[in-house]
């Protein structure tokens, strides 16, 4: 009996050859963001590394499990619907930029706030874990109702300012902070560094066409050994872990108790980076189903961002600290021939690393110098779309939303300092400094660094504006400036970047002075702006709009 031209529907592929290359490189990608997780709380804070892995690792994973199953199950539909043989499914991971928020900004504040009156350092990882996941909740809470109006939210922001904040993100964290750890271990790390921007920036192949990824994961991997066999490496783990008490983790399942809904008011105060951050996966995921439908795939974008947003509160009611996101990858995938084989391979194998525990002996065995250069390729990339897809004239939006982030790089390293034991131990701080001005400095710096995520949009989206000549529209987000301000969201003088209420009375006069001052400030800015926007419109102008 003859094929009906509808047949391929019943029969269409969703595995193909090039699927192997995709699955490597996309659960790279995710393992790299499960260590860098585990490894960086443990370097950074010193947080318990068998603690991350029973409570934290399960329900991350989860997270992608979910996420990727139902990007499976759309392409397949679609594949069906359409007739079509070479559906790619949507990638879907981990958020590498959400994953240095929560450590540096989340998890690891609220760990050694909590160390400060915990009975244990137990109880203080117990209590970070909660903020986690009430976190995270709210983030799959706000990516739920931004894929009701998603393409409305694009509209209404300027893509310099929605982009900018990620390009810091991108640049002073993604970039920087794994090239630290990379150069603990030079040689191994520049070995794997060449072959991640060789394979994956300059495209050019490994023999026999072997994925980057894994090319610099086997590569990097085997000297690392063969210089340990020879007595000058040290153990790959940087904090040692019983990979047999990593099987079978059951303490994430604390977490169906819903016990972490007790410290939902304490995570308010960790909003501004928190919202921020997932509001821009709304966004990329946004970007991600344009690129899908360029390359011949269309998804629906209310139901890409849904299927995030519930990925995330699955992972959150589970225990996880990590959102999910889908990653801009698709072309890529596509152009190496790969379905949806690569998504279903990456949910079981990252899902199965958290639940049966896998995790742990791969956090032992694999050197982290060999995983950690795909990141800085992620900030690469990031950072290198962002700037293709912003006009040339709002450039120096994209460079003005770096500065936060800087100052945020450089609280992160003095609370490093000041918060060592032998310092402490000598009643030292900040606030003994005998120099003035180097007190007024630090505290500059909290201010600027405290909610930079928030400070970089509404920067980078005024100076676009400006650009633009829109100076009624610069001063609106300069208004919303003073009224962050105000709050605490932005610039906040507490330690942590803590919210509060402008009227509370117990509020020290030191830091309600120096928060009406920048309020001040942001309101002057935006009353300037307004009368100066209706004089450049009344007069004629020789200077030619930006191009």
């Amino acid at each position: 009996m003859p094929q009906t031209k509808s047949s391929p529907s019943r029969t269409a592929s969703w595995a193909a050859p090039g699927d192997i290359n995709a699955f490597f490189g996309l659960m790279l990608d995710n393992f790299a963001n499960l260590l860098l997780t585990v490894g960086l709380l443990a370097v950074a804070f010193e947080f318990p590394t068998s603690f991350a892995i029973q409570h934290m690792i399960p329900g991350t994973a989860i997270g992608v499990l979910v996420g990727d199953l139902m990007y499976f199950w759309m392409a397949l539909r679609l594949g069906r619907r359409r007739g079509r043989m070479d559906v790619t499914a949507m990638p879907l991971g981990l958020d590498t930029p959400s994953a240095f928020g929560m450590v540096f900004f989340v998890l690891g504040p609220a760990f050694l706030h909590a160390k400060e009156t915990a009975a244990s350092v137990e109880a203080a990882a117990c209590y970070a874990w909660h903020i986690g996941i009430c976190s995270i909740f709210i983030s799959g809470l706000f990516k739920l109702v931004c894929a009701c109006g998603s393409s409305w939210v694009r509209r209404m922001m300027p893509r310099a300012g929605l982009l900018g904040s990620l390009t810091a993100v991108a640049l002073v964290m993604i970039s920087f902070l794994p090239l630290l750890e990379i150069l603990r271990q030079p040689v191994v790390g520049f070995v794997a560094l060449a072959i991640i921007l060789t394979t994956l920036v300059a495209r050019v192949p490994l023999p026999f066409r072997l994925p980057g990824a894994l090319g610099a994961l086997l590569v990097g991997g085997a000297v690392f050994y063969l210089m340990q066999a020879w007595g000058g490496m040290p153990p790959p783990a940087e904090v040692l872990v019983d990979p047999e008490q990593a099987w079978l983790p059951s303490g994430w399942l604390a977490a169906l108790r819903l016990e972490w809904l007790a410290a939902m008011r304490d995570a308010v105060q960790y909003l501004p980076i928190v919202i921020p951050f997932a509001f821009a996966t709304v966004i990329g995921g946004i970007d991600c189903t344009e690129s899908a439908a360029a390359a011949g795939d269309e998804f629906p974008t209310g139901r890409v961002i849904a299927v995030e947003a519930l990925a995330t509160l699955v992972a959150s009611v589970c225990g996880g600290v990590i959102q999910s996101t889908p990653y801009i990858g698709h072309p890529a995938y596509k152009a190496m021939g790969a379905r949806s084989a690569y998504v279903l391979a990456t949910a079981l194998f990252v899902g199965g690393a958290g639940l049966i525990g896998y995790f742990g002996l791969l956090y032992v065995v694999i050197p982290k110098a060999t995983v950690y250069p795909i990141l800085i390729f992620v900030g690469l990339e990031i950072t290198s779309q962002t700037f293709q897809a912003t006009p040339r004239r709002h450039y120096p939006a994209l460079a003005i939303a770096c500065i936060p982030a800087l100052a945020a790089l450089a609280l992160l390293y003095a609370d490093k300092i000041f918060g060592d034991a032998a310092i402490v131990s000598r009643g030292l701080s900040i606030a003994t400094l005998s120099d003035p001005g180097l007190r007024l400095e630090f505290q500059t710096i909290r201010m600027l660094a405290n909610g930079f995520i928030v400070t970089s949009l509404l920067w980078a989206s005024a100076l676009a504006a400006l650009i633009d000549r829109r100076l009624r529209t610069a001063a609106a987000y300069c208004a919303v400036a003073a009224t962050a301000a105000a709050f605490g969201v932005i610039h906040s003088p507490l330690p942590g970047g803590r919210l509060f209420l402008p009227w509370d009375a117990a509020l020290p006069a030191d830091v309600r002075s120096a928060t009406l001052q920048y309020v001040a400030g942001y309101a002057v800015v935006a009353l300037l702006l307004v009368p100066w926007d209706w004089w450049q419109r009344t007069r004629p102008s020789d200077v030619p709009p930006p191009a």
